[in-house]
């Protein structure tokens, strides 16, 4: 079989073990003063290949700005390849619409490595369960058990019963394909218009006669199979283009035994995999899979973190407004479960070092203020909340207050109460930081 066929079917496989996958790590080395890892392994990469005649197709639209109403947007300018595939600028969100001045509602999630990423479910999957359910029911029996403590290293993330998997910060969309639909259509991202003005405009654009090669002339008269047919080409880009997925960090290489890491680094890498500190690996796995695979620093698992509400962003003028994420208002099929009201997609780490805006939407700017947030937000609030008349931390002011029980207060560092010391210290931030800019792909080993 192909070699690229058995990099996808292995990822596929994978996918369906879920967060199940994620959590079924083996450990990590410890780290050592040498700077090298006691313990390589060896991380099993997806294979460079030349692109297909579909992946070729999807790059073409990938980059085509003509398809925006502005005419200037392409999908490519907010998932900018020479920013990870995140956005290339400074801004909590990006701007779009015909005249570029509307406010996109979200922060630009990353498009890297996503070729492993799981369906929408509830709860860990369960490949030799032949009990098909729908949400509502998958929902019913997450409120029935009992939720685990995620640490680093331990299994409470396979074992809760809470949303993980699909794409967006919702998890709207299963599939690539799917997704790259969404920004193409909405009026504040590439506005598209409708699918037939869409479809108008890739029958003739420059690539156009490649559908006719790949699909055939009927492609052309068909308006639903033709977009169809092009974002699945987005897709297939997205799946065999390298740089999506390079695995080419100095801690990809460091597990593997070709890289050092400074004192700073190797502490940094402790304290977040200690459950007593930062415990970031509690949520961002940071051990390779028992098969090799390079980690993906997420569980692919939804939080309500309570992260603060972001002033910059014209929807949250409305006090009524409230970005709930799985439970809406983007996606719509879950209102009813709002159990899940505020929670958010746990976001891969790798790269987060390139970013310019965190959380979903985007109210820190630097990944000082993110580690600020998990270490004061529950012993000292006032450092992270803005303040109410009476000189008090308005703590969780970006979700109504009859979902603030659905706040994650177990997961260490999140255990903690109002004094309390925090669980680290401005040097632990700092160690910790220069870990996280070891994610960086492109690092080169030295020889």
């Amino acid at each position: 079989m192909h070699s690229r066929t058995l990099w996808l079917l292995g990822a596929g496989l994978l996918s369906l073990a879920g967060a199940v996958f994620a959590a079924e790590t083996r450990g990590v080395a410890e780290a050592t003063p040498s700077g090298l890892n006691p313990n390589p392994v060896h991380l099993y990469r997806p294979p460079v290949e030349p692109l297909s005649a579909m992946a070729q197709l999807g790059k073409a639209i990938f980059f085509d700005a003509s398809l925006s109403s502005s005419g200037v947007l392409s999908c490519a300018s907010c998932h900018s390849p020479d920013h990870a595939y995140g956005p290339p600028n400074d801004g909590p969100v990006m701007l779009g619409g015909a005249d570029l001045l509307r406010q996109g509602a979200r922060a630009v999630p990353s498009l890297t490595y996503l070729e492993r990423h799981p369906n929408f479910s509830i709860g860990p999957e369960k490949a030799d369960d032949d009990n098909v359910m729908d949400l509502a029911q998958m929902a019913a029996l997450g409120q029935q058990a009992v939720r685990t403590t995620k640490t680093a290293g331990g299994s409470g993330a396979s074992a809760n019963m809470v949303p993980q998997g699909g794409l967006f910060w919702d998890g709207r969309a299963d599939t690539l394909q799917d997704q790259a639909l969404f920004p193409l259509l909405d009026p504040n991202e590439m506005d598209g218009g409708s699918a037939e003005i869409v479809a108008g405009k890739l029958r003739s654009a420059p690539y156009a006669q490649r559908f006719v090669e790949l699909f055939g002339a009927g492609v052309m008269r068909n308006q639903r199979l033709l977009i169809a047919e092009a974002m699945f080409a987005v897709a297939r880009y997205q799946v065999e283009e390298g740089s999506f997925h390079p695995y080419s960090s100095k801690y990809d290489y460091w597990l593997e035994g070709k890289a050092r890491l400074s004192e700073n680094e190797l502490r940094g890498l402790q304290l977040f995999n200690d459950p007593d500190k930062a415990n970031c690996a509690g949520c961002h796995t940071s051990a390779p899979s028992r098969d090799g695979l390079p980690p993906l620093f997420t569980d692919h698992q939804y939080e309500a973190l309570g992260a603060p509400r972001n002033a910059a962003l014209a929807g949250n003028g409305d006090p009524d407004y409230f970005d709930l994420g799985v439970c809406g208002p983007h996606r719509t099929d879950m209102t009813e479960q709002t159990q899940y009201c505020g929670m958010f997609l746990t976001p891969t780490l790798r790269n987060t070092a390139t970013r310019r805006a965190f959380f979903h939407n985007g109210v820190f700017k630097t990944l000082e203020q993110v580690l600020d947030f998990y270490n004061f937000r529950d012993t000292n609030p006032e450092k992270v909340f803005p303040r109410a008349a009476d000189g008090t931390a308005r703590k969780f002011d970006d979700l109504p207050e009859k979902y603030h029980a659905n706040v994650d207060v177990t997961d260490p560092p999140f255990d903690r109460h109002l004094g309390d010391k925090p669980a680290m210290t401005e040097q632990d931030e700092a160690d910790i930081i220069a870990f996280l800019k070891t994610l960086t792909d492109g690092y080169r080993v030295e020889n």
